[in-house]
């Protein structure tokens, strides 16, 4: 029996052997299952004419890019077509198509999250006849941006026997550096921002980061958002050392000190200004 044949209830041994076989975490490794599966019926919802079309943002996009030297997330941003209530009837008839041997389906209370424009449903997953797992999905809306097609670069999936989606639509990398440093740096902004931080220094440091594609993408989203300047003034809140410091040891960043990753990010911000003299 090949392992694309085996039965439901051996893909969660299948999993965790996987992963004890690639020195994987396996919650994080079944997460990837439920986002390239997800994916899958995006895709197939987009062939079928269901779907417009729809990009990932956020921490799964920069996971299914760079798989473990990215931090782990635990919810999916999704960018659909139309105000809140159409986005929400469009994935919901496109979670109905289904993908190779998963099925979907809504549960629990929608979420309407009025700041944000956006609405956070949870997503039950099952593959054939058990259940697989529930991942929360944050609908948001479209803005003015660019997307890559991006081939998932997430392993052990090929051994689980598991259907991979390739490419799948991702925000661009400098559209997502702009996004980014607009929001850790805003003023008063949010603690979970932190993160931010150390995903473009993760896209610097991977040789990823087009700074003059930054550049233009960080211009636009601040005069559109108007909040501050560009390029802004950075220092690290208090709150926020921990949390960095965390990440960055479990990142395996070259510095883990606040202080210095304070630092590397103001040279990070400067280098992206100084493109435009380049």
């Amino acid at each position: 029996m090949t392992q694309r044949q085996q039965p439901s209830e051996r893909l969660g041994k299948t999993l965790a052997r996987v992963a004890r076989d690639q020195g994987l975490d396996q919650e994080r490794l079944r997460r990837w299952v439920s986002f390239l599966t997800i994916c899958g019926v995006l895709e197939r919802a987009t062939t079928e004419g269901l779907l417009a079309g729809y990009y990932l943002k956020g921490g799964v996009a920069m996971e299914l890019r760079f798989a473990q030297r990215a931090r782990a997330t635990k919810d999916l941003d999704l960018v659909l077509d139309g105000d809140r209530r159409t986005r929400l009837r469009s994935f919901e008839q496109a979670l109905r198509l289904g993908f190779d041997q998963f099925s979907f389906r809504l549960k629990g209370q929608v979420h309407e999250m009025d700041l944000a424009d956006t609405v956070r449903v949870e997503v039950a997953i099952q593959h054939r006849t058990r259940a697989w797992q529930t991942v929360e999905v944050d609908l948001g809306p479209t803005t003015k941006t660019t997307v890559d097609l991006v081939e998932p670069a997430i392993a052990g999936l090929h051994e689980m026997g598991v259907k991979v989606t390739s490419p799948v639509r991702c925000i661009s990398l400098s559209e997502q550096v702009g996004q980014k440093l607009h929001a850790c740096t805003a003023p008063n902004t949010s603690s979970t921002r932190a993160r931010d931080v150390l995903d473009i220094l993760l896209i610097e440091t991977l040789g990823q980061l087009d700074y003059a594609a930054a550049l233009a993408s960080a211009r636009r989203v601040f005069q559109e958002r108007a909040t501050h300047d560009f390029p802004p003034q950075f220092a690290v809140p208090p709150t926020w050392r921990p949390e960095l410091e965390a990440l960055a040891e479990q990142l395996g960043f070259p510095v883990s000190a606040a202080a210095d990753i304070e630092r590397m990010f103001r040279e990070t911000i400067q280098r992206i200004a100084a493109s435009a003299r380049d």
